[in-house]
C-alpha cells in the first residue's frame, strides 16, 4: 500500500467544509436523528444483556474464525452454492471477472454493501464494459453524483434533500424543487428497467450462519431483494469475519444491528437465502456464488492490539454519536469505513503509511464506544494506533516537541495557571500560531486572559 498517496485528513475536511455548504448541519441532523432512535430502541430491551450476548458471540467466532468458515462453506456447497476465497481486492474481482464471463453477464444490479466499495467492484464491472446499477437510493444517489458513501448505512447523509433535487432534475427530468416522495419515484422507474433486464446480482451478507449454510441480509427498501431473487445469477462477496455459529444467533443479531443502525426494533425487509432456486420453485437465482473475502482481515485477526475490531457487524452507531464524524461526514476518510471504526480499520488494511492520520481525527471522547453493540474498545484502538504511528516516525510537524513543552509545563501547576492567564493577551496570539495550536485557533479562539475560572484559594 506505500504506493498509494497518504489520506490526508485534514485537508480533506477542509475542503468538503469549503466546498460543500450545509454538509455540518445535514450530518449533523441525520445523526443525531439515528442517534436518539438508537437510544430509544435500546430502552425497550435488556441493553446490557442483548450487547454482553453479542460482543461474546462474536469473540467467540474469531477465536474460532477458521472452524466456523469451512463449517459456513461444507453447507452452502451442499445447498447448491458455489463458494470461492479471495485473498485480496484483486483476487476477489478476478473471481467476479470469471463469473461474469462464464455466465455472459452484461448488466448488473447491487445491492448496498460496503464490502464491494472496499474492493472497488463497480469501477471492475466497468472496466469489463458491464453496465452497473447501485439499487439502494442512497448508493444510486451517489452513484449518479459520482461520489462514494459518506456513511455505512446512509450513503448520501452529506446531501441535502434541495441538492438532490437539483441533481436529479439534470439527470433524471424531474421538476425543480420536487418533493422526496418524487425523487423516489423518479429513481424506482430508472431502477425497475435495470432490475427486469439485469443478468446478475450482486450484495454483500449482514451474516452467513455456518450450521445450515445461510446468508443473511437485512435492508429498508427491497431493493437487495429484488437482486437476490430477479435476475438469474446472485453474487455475495462476504468478509470472512461475517460468519455466525448458527442460524438461531440471528434472531438476536438482526435485531440488535437493526437496533443500533436506526432504531428499528427490525429492518423492514430480512432475506435468508441458502442457495439457487430449486426445480420446484418458480423464482429466484439460478445460480448463487459467495466469495470470501480475506483483504487483510487474518493479518488484523493475529494483531493483539486490534483484532477485535474485525467483531464489528457494521451498525454505524459509532459515526452517529462521533462529535468529528458529524462535523464533516465520511468523505474524508477517503475510504469505504468512515468514523471511528473506520480510523481503526484503515491503517490495518490499508496499511499505517498511508492511513496514520485518519486515529488522530478523534478526541476520544468515547462516546464509540459506549454505544457499540459489541463493546469494541474503539478509543484504546484509536490510541494505539497513534502510538504505532509516532514509533514509526509519522505525525504533525512540531507536534512531539509541542507536546513535549506541554507535558513539562503540566507538570508544574504554579507555571501552568500562569501561563494560562498570558494566552489572551499577545502571548496568546503567538501561541495561536505555532504549529500545533494553529489548527486549534483557526476555527477557535484561546481563551481570555481571566477565562481559566480557577479559584484561588
Amino acid at each position: 500500500m506505500a504506493h498509494e498517496p497518504r489520506i490526508d485528513y485534514r485537508v480533506n475536511a477542509e475542503t468538503i467544509l469549503r466546498d460543500t455548504p450545509g454538509v455540518r448541519e445535514a450530518v449533523t441532523r441525520a445523526t443525531t436523528h439515528f442517534d436518539g432512535s438508537r437510544e430509544r430502541a435500546y430502552g425497550e430491551v435488556d441493553e446490557t444483556a442483548l450487547r454482553d450476548w453479542a460482543a461474546g458471540l462474536r469473540r467467540h467466532v474469531l477465536a474460532n474464525l477458521e472452524r466456523y468458515l469451512l463449517q459456513a462453506e461444507e453447507r452452502l456447497t451442499a445447498n447448491g452454492v458455489e463458494v470461492h476465497w479471495a485473498d485480496d481486492a484483486e483476487d476477489a474481482l478476478a473471481i467476479l471477472e470469471t463469473l461474469v464471463q462464464r455466465h455472459e453477464v452484461r448488466r448488473v444490479v447491487k445491492g448496498k454493501s460496503m464490502l464491494s466499495e472496499e474492493i472497488g467492484t463497480n469501477a471492475a464491472l466497468e472496466g469489463l464494459g458491464v453496465e452497473v446499477f447501485e439499487t439502494d437510493l442512497g448508493e444510486y444517489i451517489i452513484q449518479l453524483a459520482h461520489e462514494h458513501p459518506s456513511h455505512i448505512i446512509a450513503p448520501a447523509i452529506h446531501r441535502s434533500v434541495e441538492d438532490i433535487a437539483a441533481q436529479f432534475e439534470t439527470q433524471l427530468g424531474t421538476a425543480p424543487n420536487a418533493d422526496p416522495d418524487a425523487l423516489a419515484a423518479a429513481a424506482r422507474a430508472r431502477l425497475r428497467e435495470a432490475f427486469l433486464t439485469a443478468d446478475m446480482g450482486i450484495t454483500g451478507a449482514n451474516f452467513v450462519a455456518a450450521d445450515s449454510g445461510t446468508v443473511a441480509l437485512v435492508e429498508n427498501e427491497g431493493n437487495i431483494r429484488i437482486s437476490t431473487s430477479v435476475p438469474r445469477v446472485h453474487v455475495a462477496f462476504v468478509g470472512i469475519e461475517k460468519v455466525v455459529p448458527r442460524l438461531a444467533d440471528l434472531g438476536g443479531l438482526l435485531p440488535l444491528i437493526s437496533r443500533a443502525a436506526t432504531g428499528q426494533r427490525l429492518g423492514n425487509y430480512v432475506s435468508l437465502i441458502s442457495g439457487p432456486r430449486r426445480a420446484d420453485e418458480p423464482h429466484g437465482p439460478e445460480a448463487v456464488h459467495v466469495i470470501f473475502v480475506d483483504n487483510g482481515r487474518s493479518a488484523l485477526l493475529d494483531d493483539p492490539e486490534q483484532g477485535e475490531a474485525l467483531a464489528c457487524i457494521r451498525c454505524g452507531a459509532c459515526l452517529n454519536t462521533c462529535p468529528v464524524f458529524r462535523q464533516t461526514g465520511g468523505h474524508p476518510y477517503q475510504w469505504a469505513y468512515s468514523g471511528p471504526i473506520g480510523a481503526v480499520l484503515a491503517p490495518a488494511l490499508l496499511g499505517l503509511e498511508r492511513a496514520w492520520m485518519l486515529p488522530q481525527a478523534s478526541t476520544l471522547c468515547g462516546a464509540c464506544e459506549d454505544v457499540c453493540p459489541v463493546r469494541i474498545p474503539l478509543p484504546r484502538m484509536l490510541v494505539t494506533w497513534r502510538q504505532r504511528a509516532a514509533a514509526a516516525g509519522y505525525g504533525f510537524a512540531g507536534e512531539a516537541m509541542a507536546v513535549k513543552a506541554y507535558r513539562w509545563m503540566a507538570a508544574r501547576p504554579g507555571l501552568f495557571h500562569r501561563a494560562t492567564r498570558l494566552v489572551g493577551g499577545p502571548l496568546g496570539q503567538a501561541l495561536g500560531s505555532a504549529p500545533v495550536l494553529r489548527e486549534w485557533t483557526r476555527y477557535r479562539d484561546l481563551p481570555g486572559a481571566d477565562d481559566d475560572g480557577r479559584d484561588e484559594t
